[in-house]
């Protein structure tokens, strides 16, 4: 290790999304890695959230670093620990992990062991309940860490004790390490056996306590910000996900090339089934329905529901382009939105028009109304969006007059805040080749073929 001197500092960046915190976190790792004060680097996120840090280390390390994510099975996450431990030359070695993980047999352990110098809680409210056992596992590793971030926009989501853990965590000194002493300072319990929080003491002195040790910036604050920031959240395919999209573009490059005539339409239709599979659908040759074959895209949606619109209060808008996909999503929806009070409502192409204005008006004024789901193709034109000033793309199409209308239901007039837009995509697929093409403003449908021995190659 590089340390010599014990320290047991901890810092947090509560960032609202957008505000540049991972950045800011990639930043700091790398002025501690060239003072000499780290070495290694614990990074614990979201599981949707894993595969983002190693894209982002790539767009803004400007340090020699390595850089694992621990996913899969229990042994393959050990083994690309220790790969990662066994890595030769002396860069800042980075590993990450989701909080699922991180109290779970042997690998708990393993973490320990590896004595990571600085330890990142990304989207620390993940570890506010002070019992259960992903926290837990999180104070040790911090109690044995030099250094310490936590990065969240929601640190406070229901109420203020969600902070007691994530402090816990970062530097026990500001709020004591007994979650019952801290209760007792700065709650009032009532109700039913005297359980519950009727209010609060003090809390003057409890924000004051909460920003000693940490830097807030808000969209509304950040006025130098772009108006549009873009984010991408990667989803790994299984082995057996990764085998099957595989054979799918195989067996479509081979019929193309089979086929005789090449024509835009042969050519998108076989992009169309790639891209179904992506948003987690496989469409049997002889099936009339198709069948889901993966949750990734749904499982990373479901953590930006919880994250951001249940804990968070806000509104978000999500598009999609296939119909499956938009009924899966407004199941997901109805599933975590229940018993926060909130609903979904969506514009897809069986929605009768003339109901469309009154389901918008929902969506912009009732402030139960939290997620608007539409069909890229049916409700990325022509309507106002402004009460969410966060989009997920969950699948696009192929237009990029369509995708650029997309962007504008939140980011137009009535809009005061910057805005943010993020697209799921399953990594090393046809989702990063027609993203890139809609970034370099190309449209796919005009161009395909002459291109599509590229659409169909390793990777696309």
């Amino acid at each position: 290790m590089i340390h010599t001197t014990p320290v047991n500092k901890g810092f947090g960046f509560l960032f609202e999304m957008g505000c540049g915190k991972t950045l800011t976190a990639i930043a700091v790792a790398g002025a501690g890695y060239q003072q000499k004060r780290i070495s290694r680097v614990l990074i614990v996120a979201p599981t949707s959230v894993v595969a983002v840090w190693p894209k982002e280390f790539q767009d803004y390390a400007a340090f020699p670093y390595t850089i694992r994510t621990l996913l899969g099975t229990k042994q393959q996450r050990l083994k690309a620990l220790a790969d990662l431990e066994r890595f030769p030359y002396p860069h800042l070695k980075v590993a990450v992990i989701n909080y699922e993980s991180t109290w779970r047999e042997e690998i708990f352990d393993a973490l320990l062991d590896f004595d990571a110098d600085l330890v990142i809680a990304d989207e620390s409210q993940r570890i506010k309940s002070h019992d259960a056992a992903q926290s837990k596992a999180m104070h040790q590793l911090g109690d044995k860490a030099r250094y310490k971030l936590i990065l969240s926009g929601t640190p406070v989501q229901n109420e203020a004790v969600d902070l007691w853990s994530q402090y816990r965590f970062l530097d026990p000194t500001i709020f004591g390490t007994n979650f019952y002493a801290f209760r007792s300072r700065y709650c009032e319990m009532g109700g039913f056996n005297r359980k519950q929080i009727v209010r609060y003491r003090d809390l003057d002195t409890l924000i004051r306590k909460e920003h000693s040790i940490a830097y807030r910036v808000t969209k509304e604050e950040a006025l130098d910000l772009p108006e549009q920031t873009f984010e991408n959240r990667y989803i790994t395919l299984s082995r057996t996900e990764r085998n099957l999209y595989d054979r799918l573009r195989r067996d479509s490059y081979a019929e193309l090339a089979d086929g005789g005539t090449i024509t835009a339409t042969t050519v998108l239709t076989k992009l169309l089934r790639l891209q179904q599979f992506t948003g987690g659908f496989l469409v049997e040759d002889d099936a009339i329905q198709p069948k889901l074959v993966s949750r990734g895209k749904l499982d990373a949606l479901e953590d930006i529901l919880q994250d951001y619109v249940v804990e968070g209060k806000k509104k978000l808008v999500i598009f999609a382009r296939f119909i499956p996909e938009i009924h899966e999503i407004e199941a997901l929806c109805e599933k975590a939105l229940r018993s926060a009070g909130m609903k979904a409502v969506a514009i897809y192409g069986d929605i009768k028009k003339e109901d469309r204005g009154d389901i918008v008006q929902q969506f912009q004024t009732d402030p139960k109304t939290t997620v608007f789901i539409g069909q890229i193709d049916t409700a990325g034109t022509g309507i106002t969006l402004t009460a969410a000033d966060t989009c997920i793309f969950y699948s696009v199409n192929f237009n990029f007059a369509t995708y650029s209308q997309s962007l504008s239901r939140i980011h137009r007039i009535g809009q005061h805040h910057p805005c943010t837009y993020i697209h799921l995509l399953a990594e090393k697929t046809i989702d990063e080749t027609v993203l890139q093409a809609l970034q370099k403003k190309e449209d796919l449908a005009k161009t395909v073929v002459d291109d599509w021995r590229q659409l169909f190659s390793e990777g696309g």
